[in-house]
């Protein structure tokens, strides 16, 4: 076997293996029941593990967003949950009005 082939076994074993735990979750998914506790469960730590992010992200930023000073970024955060609610939960309308308001701001500061 020369060594051209070992990046092809490689790839052909990474390609096996994602596809067995893909199938694996096919095969559990559909025994789950969507409104289950199990389920439930799974969603609460997915929505705890975002706020952590986020939390993090405006109290412990890091790169460029540090630049901006704690009123800065928690005013944009306040302006993107005034939109979201106010445009009927309409996640685009949150992000936009908070990313701008944090740009104006982090220019005007």
């Amino acid at each position: 076997m020369t060594e051209a082939w070992i990046p092809w076994i490689v790839v052909l074993i990474a390609a096996a293996v994602t596809y067995f735990s893909r199938g694996l979750g096919v095969l559990a998914g559909g025994r789950i029941d969507p409104s289950g506790p199990l389920f439930e469960w799974v969603s609460c730590v997915a929505y705890a593990l975002l706020a952590g992010l986020v939390s993090r992200m405006i109290l412990l930023p890091q790169g460029p967003l540090a630049d901006a000073p704690l009123a800065v970024r928690l005013a944009g955060v306040a302006v993107a949950l005034v939109a979201f609610y106010a445009s009927g939960r309409n996640l685009l309308a949150g992000i936009g009005a908070g990313l701008v308001c944090l740009a104006l701001l982090t220019i005007l500061v």
